[in-house]
């Protein structure tokens, strides 16, 4: 658990009150939000149905339908946002929100961390429980011997300079935060603060510090100063926000992007677009998708298009946006053919200001530019009246943030909602058929069949053993073939680029820097992953199909259930991308030390030995990460599906079992079985007209 949040000061120890939004206009939030009401609407089908369920079952149903709905309850999908600096991925999260002040917006990049913001639905909005994890020791360590990964690849490289720049950069780092902490400073690694209730002033303690090192000299902004004290060392916030207008609980994730000075925080971006299911490319319309932005293309080039979108912010700041929009569209669309990105993601455009200033009622505070923006926008897309309302939500709709919220609401619904959703439908059906069947064969005492309710369950669990060994030999083959499909593919590519450069030195002199693009690689390694993940789906739901069909036949078989019985396998489940191959290696900057660790070679041997050497050890971390830790999660999760399904199994067994039998006499008793059936009849009949309109 850690230990408590304990403060140095008194006004840093009093516990925050309770946050409210400061938005006038919160019902805006309506003209985007309705996008969610599908997923909602089978939400509420399903927790209708578990209800039912629990109410006309035995006890075994009620305990099952009580575990599926807290699956339901459980259900939280996450949206991940990255972006460039200054494009305002905080501000749009706040105006997302209906909360323009929630969350602080100038941030020095490299000090701020992955904000988690849980969304639930409740009658009222306002901030909740707040939660701030800590750097562990380990972690420390690594930034302060090494310089992080930053420092690690300067000193593969050999560029002693940077190096030392890293190091005196670290040095004074940890000076700094020794001089806020003071002896707490050891003891807060590892740890994490949680309160009952946050606010700005509480957030901006943990995610901003003061001061930049590129900037010291200039000051700092005072309130930063006061309130950074534990950004050096936090690696995450998780704040619980109730929002009175969300369907459904959902978590946005506000990231630090991948500069940070010292690549510390580009594993743990990496890590929040890999447990999400959708990412946002948060850029600004001044600088859509410049040669600094690379980083950010290969992020989501790992993600299917399906799972990206892109959203173009500032465009308030734009002179004539109506023209503008259209050009930065086709540059940003060129940009990802040329750099191989997902090229059909969708491309939104709008203005976090322009949505702060609709919520909070304060339209007529616009900056001049940015009035005469809204205006030429308007005159293209909005053809409202007079009425100040009417012109609020005109503005809000030209923000871009209903359209944000319906195409994540809509990719959602089609992904990971859609994923959950459909496996809990389907393990309702299971259980509501399965007591339907075990009704139907209630026979009066003495002609129903004898069955041992141990044998049964040993059948079960012999039939699921066969199929866990047999998954366990599909996941072995494949990631065998998955191994060796990496390796030869790093192999072709350091032959390829160790090539490349020995016929430059021997056209050009030693002297001229040469660069080799690593996009071949990524391509390579993602073209594995993505086969791997077909194979592996394919082949699992295979043995879950034929899992499923062996677990009926025992069914029908042991308890003489009539052989339209059957028993719904769950679907594989998704695989992860990749995103470990969007890593920065030496390859990938370009910067002054490239030229230095050129100029410092002399030969065609000291060029190529050197060169394939450290190109080998920076790649390969990567393959690491692919072939073990992506690997091992799709093993887990493959694995956890199985038996999930299994201990649905076991739940049914026991109301296939149960022992309560119908006298002949009892006509009433009969009566209500009757009831009883057609409503799990019924239950069973909606779980499938769900899964049927979903595919």
């Amino acid at each position: 658990m850690g230990i408590g949040p304990v403060m140095q000061d008194a006004s840093a120890s009093a516990r925050p009150e309770a946050a409210r939004p400061d938005a006038r206009h919160p019902d805006l939030l309506g003209d985007g939000l309705d996008g969610f009401a599908p997923v909602a609407e089978r939400l509420a089908t399903l927790r209708a149905a578990l209800a039912d369920l629990g109410r006309v079952g035995d006890a075994t149903a009620a305990r099952g339908a009580l575990r599926l709905s807290a699956q339901l309850d459980a259900l939280e999908p996450s949206v991940t946002f990255v972006g460039q600096v200054k494009a305002g991925k905080t501000s749009l999260i706040n105006a997302m929100l209906g909360w323009p002040d929630l969350l602080p917006a100038d941030v020095n990049p490299w000090t701020s961390v992955v904000t988690s913001l849980h969304l639930a639905p409740a009658p009222q909005t306002l901030a909740g429980e707040a939660r701030f994890r800590f750097f562990d020791r380990e972690e420390w360590a690594r930034l302060v011997e090494k310089g992080g990964r930053l420092g690690e690849l300067a000193s593969r490289a050999g560029a002693e300079d940077d190096l030392d720049k890293v190091r005196r950069q670290v040095e004074r780092m940890r000076e700094k935060s020794q001089g806020r902490l003071g002896r707490r400073f050891e003891l807060l690694l590892g740890q994490e603060h949680r309160y009952s209730a946050f606010d700005l002033g509480l957030v901006e303690r943990y995610v901003c510090l003061g001061d930049d090192f590129e900037d010291e000299e200039d000051g700092a902004d005072a309130r930063f100063e006061a309130a950074g004290r534990f950004a050096d060392i936090t690696k995450s916030a998780d704040l619980q926000v109730d929002h009175a207008a969300m369907p459904m609980r959902l978590c946005l994730r506000d990231t630090p992007g991948v500069n940070d000075t010292f690549l510390m925080r580009e594993q743990i971006t990496i890590g929040a677009i890999r447990d999400s299911r959708l990412c946002v490319l948060v850029l600004s319309a001044h600088q859509a998708l410049s040669s600094v932005d690379m980083a950010l293309i290969r992020l989501i080039a790992t993600v299917k298009a399906r799972d990206v979108v892109i959203f173009v912010n500032r465009i308030d700041e734009l002179s004539d946006p109506v023209p503008q929009v259209a050009e930065i569209r086709a540059s940003i669309r060129a940009t990802l053919k040329a750099q191989n990105g997902p090229v059909d993601a969708p491309i939104l455009f709008g203005s976090a200001v322009w949505a702060a200033h609709a919520l909070s009622g304060t339209l007529p505070g616009l900056p001049e530019g940015s009035r005469r923006a809204l205006q030429r926008l308007a005159r293209e897309r909005f053809q409202g009246g007079e009425d100040p309302q009417t012109q609020l939500r005109g503005v809000w709709d030209m923000s871009g943030l209903p359209a944000l919220y319906r195409t994540i609401a809509e990719r959602l619904n089609d992904g990971a909602g859609r994923e959950v959703l459909d496996r809990i439908a389907r393990s309702t059906a299971n259980l509501a058929r399965s007591i339907g069947a075990a009704q139907g064969t209630a026979l009066p005492a003495g002609a129903r069949p004898t069955v041992d309710r141990a044998t049964l369950e040993a059948q079960i669990a012999a039939i699921a053993h066969r199929a866990e060994e047999a998954l366990a030999r599909v996941i072995d083959r494949e990631q065998t073939e998955f191994r060796t499909r990496l390796e030869r593919s790093h192999r072709s590519f350091l032959d390829r680029a160790t090539a490349a450069l020995i016929a430059h030195l021997e056209t050009e002199s030693e002297g001229t820097v040469w660069t080799y693009e690593p996009t071949g690689l990524r391509m390579l390694l993602r073209s594995a992953c993505q086969l791997f993940g077909t194979r592996m789906q394919a082949a699992a739901r295979g043995v879950l199909d034929e899992l499923a069909r062996d677990i009926a036949a025992v069914y029908h078989n042991a308890l003489g259930i009539d052989g339209a019985f059957t028993v719904e396998a769950p679907d594989p489940p998704r695989i992860g991308p990749p995103v470990d191959i969007a890593r920065t290696i030496a390859l990938d900057v370009k910067g002054s030390w490239w030229r230095r660790w050129w100029t410092r070679r002399r030969g065609h041997g000291a060029f190529a030995a050197d060169f394939h050497a450290m190109i080998r050890d920076e790649t390969l971390p990567i393959l690491d990460a692919l072939r073990h830790d992506h690997a091992e999660r799709v093993r887990a999760d493959l694995m956890a599906t199985l038996a999930g399904f299994v201990d649905d199994q076991r739940e049914i067994v026991e109301a296939l079992t149960r022992k309560d039998e119908v006298a002949p006499d009892a006509l009433d008793v009969a009566l209500r079985r009757q009831a009883r059936q057609d409503r799990l009849q019924a239950i069973e009949s909606a779980m499938t007209t769900m899964l049927k309109e979903a595919a």
